[in-house]
C-alpha cells in the first residue's frame, strides 16, 4: 500500500460511518443467530405439532424417485433434493427480521421527531419562521 492509500483507509475507518457500519453487522449477526433459534426451537414445533406432528425440516422431495424417512438420509445417500420445508422456515426467519427491523426503525424516526421537538430552533430557523408568519399575514 502507498502511504497515500493507507492515510485514505486510516481516513475511511476513523469515520464514524464506517465504525458504526461494522457494528451493525456484528449485531445483525448476532440477532439472526437469535431470530433462527426463535424459528426453529420455539415457533416451528408447535406449528409442526397443529400440522399432525409435520417436522418442517423433513418436507423436502427426492428428485432420485426413491423414498427416504428423513432428509438427513437422503443427504448421506447422496440424494439430490428440493428442501422447501427449510425454505419455509428461512422464510419465517425473514419476516420476523423484517418486522423487528421495521419496527426499529420506525422507533427511532418517533424519538428523533420527539427530539426535534423539543429542540430550540437555531437564529436562523427563528428568522425564516417570523418571515414566514410575516408572509402569512400579508396574505
Amino acid at each position: 500500500m502507498t502511504p497515500r492509500l493507507l492515510q485514505e483507509f486510516k481516513d475511511f475507518i476513523s469515520r464514524g460511518n464506517a465504525i458504526d457500519l461494522a457494528v451493525g453487522i456484528i449485531i445483525g449477526a448476532a440477532f439472526g443467530k437469535i431470530v433462527n433459534s426463535l424459528v426453529n426451537d420455539i415457533i416451528m414445533p408447535p406449528i409442526g405439532l397443529l400440522l399432525k406432528g409435520i417436522n418442517f425440516q423433513n418436507l423436502f422431495i427426492s428428485l432420485n424417485g426413491h423414498h427416504y424417512e428423513t432428509l438427513k438420509a437422503a443427504q448421506l445417500a447422496g440424494a439430490a433434493t428440493i428442501n422447501y420445508g427449510n425454505f419455509i422456515t428461512t422464510v419465517i426467519e425473514f419476516l420476523i427480521v423484517g418486522v423487528s427491523v421495521f419496527a426499529l426503525v420506525r422507533a427511532i424516526m418517533i424519538l428523533r421527531f420527539k427530539a426535534s421537538l423539543t429542540t430550540p430552533l437555531s437564529k436562523t430557523d427563528q428568522l425564516l419562521t417570523e418571515i414566514r408568519d410575516s408572509l402569512r399575514q400579508q396574505k
